[in-house]
């Protein structure tokens, strides 16, 4: 019981600390302009990786978990490990240099390996949560978008103290929010997704070798990437970092959404497949079958016991769905564990209440 507490209390510290820095640094007022100002890009990204996760939706407590921990732990470790580097590199090479290799070096390696941290702990205390690139790529992209969410509150609100919303002759927090915020909001995500990618093939691989060095490479890609947005950004000029951006950043990004697309059509096949099998188990009725088999129908099936029953109706439903797909996920392929035996145990007993309800609720019970 008091391990989550002082882990509570650890991550409460972080984030006041985090916030103090900031706030020092450009004053309450900038902050407060920063912070409205990172709504926007954390916004889409969160959702986008909502999108990505709507098969087998992790549990929101521990996506939460990971955004704040991108926000604050990660965060704090990065400024203290890069402040050190820096004032490494002004005493060794002299004044100016070490914020470049800050951004070169120190940044890429630390900042990547402190959001890459969580997942890492995630896949090693609660395997049964973590079992594939997706989820990989879902709680790597939800780290980062803590970890940018916090860093665009000091880039914006250091933009805003310095040249206030810009003009012509200055570049002002508009300026910021068009480069981090609509030109590169993906940034972040994007390079902790390669992590991410690893750890999920690692997750799901029964070779030794290939749980070893899938992680190793996902990260070395990761700070290579990261590597060399930061040098087109400190060494080269505005036509470097085009180039880079469209040549190397957009096409990768494609890519990263294609596999995001193919394992979603992977997961639906998965689901599919174990239907009838619950089906003979008499876990789900066989009408349901089309109904669970696509996103479309399951959206389809919320949306008409919203409309006949009330609310309460559609969140019993979407319960039932849920523990219907980690059924499938959790039985495919596997013999299972003791801790898998009791992970089903639980869900078929989310399974049947969830539907239960539904039930009650279409029969004529008062609508939520």
């Amino acid at each position: 019981m008091l391990l989550p507490v002082l882990g509570l209390i650890a991550v409460a510290l972080c984030g006041l600390f985090v916030f103090g820095t900031v706030t020092e640094k450009v004053g309450l007022p900038a902050v407060t302009i920063g912070v409205l100002a990172a709504l926007v890009p954390v916004a889409v990204v969160v959702t986008a990786f909502l999108w990505v996760d709507r098969w087998e939706p992790e549990p929101p407590k521990l996506l939460l978990l990971s955004f704040v921990w991108g926000a604050c732990v990660a965060t704090i470790i990065a400024l203290l490990l890069n402040s050190g580097a820096e004032a490494v590199g002004d005493l060794l090479l002299g004044t100016g240099a070490g914020g470049k290799i800050s951004g070169l070096v120190s940044a890429p390696l630390v900042e990547e390996a402190a959001k890459a941290a969580f997942i890492l702990l995630l896949w090693w205390r609660r395997p049964i949560e973590f079992d594939g690139v997706v989820d990989g790529i879902v709680y790597a992209g939800f780290t980062a978008a803590g970890f940018a969410f916090t860093e665009n509150i000091y880039y914006f609100g250091r933009a805003f103290a310095e040249n206030g919303f810009g003009d012509g002759t200055s570049a002002g927090v508009l300026a910021a929010f068009f480069l981090r915020g609509v030109l590169s909001p993906f940034t972040h995500p994007l390079f902790a997704v390669m992590t991410g990618i690893g750890l999920g093939i690692a997750a799901s691989s029964k070779v030794r070798s290939l749980r070893i060095l899938a992680p190793i490479g996902g990260y070395v890609v990761a700070v290579l990437l990261h590597a060399l947005w930061n040098g087109a950004a400190l060494l080269g000029g505005a036509k470097t970092f085009l180039n880079v951006y469209f040549l190397i950043m957009v096409p990768l990004f494609i890519g990263v959404f294609s596999v995001v697309v193919m394992q979603r059509r992977r997961e639906q096949r998965i689901v599919a497949a174990a239907l009838p099998m619950m089906v003979d188990a008499r876990w789900i009725a066989p009408s349901e079958v089309p109904l669970l088999a696509s996103l479309s129908g399951r959206r389809s099936w919320r949306k008409q016991a919203r409309k006949q029953s009330g609310r309460d109706a559609a969140k019993a439903v979407g319960r039932y769905q849920s523990s219907v797909t980690e059924l499938a996920f959790l039985r495919r392929g596997r013999k299972l564990t003791d801790e898998g035996k009791q992970r089903q145990r639980e869900l078929l007993q989310v399974l049947k209440t969830s539907r239960a309800e539904a039930v009650r609720l279409a029969d004529g019970a008062p609508r939520g």
